[in-house]
């Protein structure tokens, strides 16, 4: 803390000498006007001042003029001599605060341009340069938030277009089959199983669709609350692993598991499978076929390593940076069957943060590898 303040007071150390060369012309001003009131007024020479333009301006004769200022000026002399220092006072004090009032007036506009579109970097006084910096960062992180949050809405917005043109194709086709069933009336019972097939499948497509729009509509709504329980990791995976056989099967893909014994770690099991999920199913629908998935998690000091491993096309930095935001696609094509809303990593890195742990992604050499690091309570 002690540290923080000095570097504070050095940031502004020229408004410091600023500030403080103007108090002390202020009270060099001040004693100037103390001394000439002091020499000039009481001295005499403001009496010779005041009877002579009586003289000249009124045509006053000597002798009324001198009574004149003496019951005027001589008899309250003391209480004028305190009017003017007050005034003096006052009047220096004034310009004084003008002066200094400037800065907050600059520093008022520097903040109202920070919420204003399009509106040109902050710029005040040399001796607040300090403030300057500070208010242009404030700037800069503003615009930045204000472009992701553009960026994240088009994003939805274009994903909610998306989906619901993605709608009518398996509607389309389950309607179509049921009117085949239904106007056909000799049909073999081979061509209406492979009829009843295409319209489940296709019902079974619709319906993940709908679980999507609901899964948008959910993200920003709710607040995710965590119930800790303590779970064994590894049966946590195994049954991952076990509900996943069908998907690795379709590609022909075998899926590692290396996990040491009775790791029991306290979390929200059934947020933390959500998570393990989201991983192992990027990992599967992005896989080459015929590769294996390696799922190893490694024991350290109070924490625990999970690792998801799979071969696939190399994921460029660009979007390796953008992976973990929300509605973001590596496949921005909506032919596939098996995108999604782009919300599963999103998720995922929400729950583990929750959790106090990092979440973080790498490809090189058509290696993904997905890392998350838990604390084991």
């Amino acid at each position: 803390m002690r540290n923080k303040k000095k570097i504070l007071n050095r940031e502004f150390q020229t408004f410091y000498t600023r500030v403080f060369n103007r108090l002390t012309v202020m009270f060099l001003v001040a004693v100037l006007l103390i001394y000439f009131l002091r020499f000039a007024v009481l001295r005499g020479h403001f009496a010779d001042f005041v009877v002579d333009i009586l003289q000249n301006a009124f045509l006053m004769e000597y002798g009324a003029a001198r009574s004149l200022y003496t019951q005027v000026f001589r008899n309250h002399m003391d209480m004028l001599m305190m009017a003017a220092l007050v005034i003096a006072f006052l009047i220096i004090f004034r310009i004084f605060l003008k002066w200094f009032t400037k800065y907050f007036e600059e520093i008022g506009k520097g903040m109202d341009s920070l919420i204003e579109d399009g509106a040109a970097e902050v710029s005040l006084s040399p001796e607040l340069l300090p403030m300057e910096r500070k208010l242009n960062t404030i700037k800069h992180i503003i615009e930045k938030q204000r472009r992701d949050m553009s960026a994240a809405e088009q994003r939805k917005n274009d994903l909610i277009m998306y989906l619901a043109h993605d709608l009518k194709t398996p509607l389309a086709s389950v309607i179509g089959y049921l009117n085949l069933l239904r106007d056909e009336g000799k049909i073999s019972d081979e061509l209406r199983e492979k009829y009843l097939s295409v319209s489940l499948d296709k019902a079974e497509r619709l319906e993940d669709l709908i679980n999507e729009f609901f899964e948008i509509s959910k993200y920003n709504l709710t607040t995710i609350t965590l119930q800790y329980s303590k779970i064994n990791l590894g049966r946590l995976l195994e049954m991952l692993l076990y509900e996943f056989q069908p998907m690795l099967k379709e590609k022909d893909l075998k899926c590692n598991l290396r996990v040491p014994e009775d790791i029991v770690m306290k979390c929200d099991a059934d947020r933390m499978q959500r998570v393990f999920d989201n991983l192992l199913r990027n990992a599967v629908i992005y896989s080459f076929h015929g590769t294996d998935i390696d799922i190893t998690v490694t024991r350290q000091e109070e924490s625990v390593m999970i690792s998801f491993t799979n071969h696939g096309d190399t994921i460029p930095a660009e979007k390796l940076e953008r992976i973990f935001e929300q509605f973001y696609r590596l496949d921005a094509s909506r032919s596939t069957s098996s995108g999604g809303a782009g919300l599963g990593l999103a998720i995922a890195k929400q729950i583990v943060e929750l959790h106090h742990g990092t979440i973080q992604a790498r490809s090189q050499d058509e290696v993904i590898e997905f890392e998350v690091v838990l604390p084991v309570s």
